[in-house]
């Protein structure tokens, strides 16, 4: 069901009043206002426009609270439906308010936990309705909300690590960019102007310097339609088949940040597994689940492949051993798991590993980028000042 606002008036005493209805479309809302006695002056369904859609966005921490509470009342013994109630009114976010509304009706409508989930799919991912589904079968529920909150709430702390590695070099390039641009416009021109009043000729670099100087003046209204026309570009390019599947190969290859994208794939495949199958999801399941939980499209091509070899009989170990992009920790230790019985306990500790190396390489990596980017400054600098400073001192030589 769909969640829609509407203006109407009272048919008794004409009082314009506003509110919010739950419908399956815009007609069937209109319908439900009329038998309710009212006349509809506008209908419209929440998140259809910018400033509502803004407002609906769910972020990583309201699924995860909406996740941590849920699984505590359903823990304490309380029917779904209530509990699904009691988040509603505990909610602040309006996006995730409606959705866990939304899922209420369908569940007291008859329909399971899982279906009811399963409607929202921009949501909550495979993962995340595979472990709900289990868990209404298994019985543990309040245990498989835990899970999914403790594993979103990991992941969510790795990207923010990952985030906060790359937001160094980025602002460090916008400041080098940003004092470039400074000096082509204001210092560059007043050096061009000394040399024309002596009647001096400017030195390459500086006249190459003021060649670009006069493009940025000139021309920069070309020079930011050319900067917004390729981020449109790029945008919509990375949202295509080809753009995704490039975009996932540049993680998995580019110089300095490719161990760390391989060792938080590894450890997400790794943890995801091992989570779907203590829950009691099959093993082919699990793989195929885990693979597109990398959010990687080549390593999860990688991994069907692998789940394609278990489908035909293969055990797990063997079908990861030497494939692209998995490291050899995964396979080992999933030959340890099918010895021993204890499988998902065994990809359980790879994970650790592997989120452990993490933390070491994003630490590692934020130390490694402040000398790069103090050389990237330096070398601006450099240009700078051979290219404007040295000629003043030229100048002040020849005036001597």
């Amino acid at each position: 069901m769909k969640r829609f606002t509407y203006r109407a008036k009272e048919q008794s005493t004409g009082k314009v009043i506003k509110g919010t209805i739950q419908a399956e479309n815009e007609r069937t809302a209109g319908k439900l206002l009329l038998d309710r006695g009212y006349i509809p002056d506008s209908v419209r369904e929440e998140g259809t426009g910018l400033f509502d859609k803004a407002q609906t966005r769910i972020a990583a921490n309201d699924r995860i609270t909406f996740t941590r509470q849920f699984s505590t009342l359903i823990g304490a013994g309380l029917p779904v439906a209530q509990s699904l109630r009691t988040v509603a009114e505990q909610t602040e976010s309006k996006g995730m308010k409606a959705v866990i509304e939304q899922i209420n009706a369908d569940v007291e409508a008859g329909r399971t936990l899982g279906e009811a989930f399963g409607k929202h799919p921009e949501v909550f991912n495979n993962v995340y309705l595979s472990l709900i589904r289990a868990g209404e079968v298994s019985g543990t529920l309040d245990d498989s909300l835990r899970r999914i909150a403790e594993q979103e709430e990991k992941s969510e702390k790795i990207m923010k690590k990952i985030r906060g590695a790359m937001m160094y070099p980025i602002i460090a390039l916008l400041v080098i960019i940003a004092v470039f641009v400074y000096m082509m416009v204001e210092v560059v021109p007043e050096v061009e102007n000394l040399y024309i009043s002596m009647n001096e000729t400017l030195p390459a670099l500086t006249k190459a310097l003021v060649g670009i100087k006069d493009f940025i003046m000139n021309f920069w209204y070309l020079v930011l339609i050319m900067v917004a026309a390729i981020g449109v570009g790029l945008r919509q390019f990375f949202k295509t088949e080809p753009g995704i599947r490039a975009a996932a190969n540049i993680k998995l290859n580019i110089p300095m940040f490719k161990d760390l994208f391989w060792l938080m794939y590894n450890g997400r495949f790794a943890r995801i597994a091992q989570i779907l199958l203590s829950t009691g999801v099959s093993m082919l399941d699990s793989v195929k689940i885990a693979g597109e939980a990398t959010d990687n499209v080549v390593v999860q091509d990688v991994i069907e492949e692998a789940a394609t070899m278990v489908q035909g009989g293969k055990a797990l170990s063997v079908s990861l051993k030497d494939k692209d992009y998995i490291l050899p920790l995964v396979p080992n230790m999933a030959a340890i798991g099918e010895e021993s019985g204890k499988m998902d306990e065994m990809l359980g500790k790879a994970a650790q590993v592997y989120e452990d190396e993490l933390d070491e390489k994003v630490n590692a990596i934020t130390t490694m980028i402040e000398p790069i980017m103090l050389l990237m400054l330096g070398g601006v600098a450099a240009l700078l000042v051979a290219g404007v400073l040295l000629p003043i001192y030229s100048l002040v030589g020849k005036i001597s």
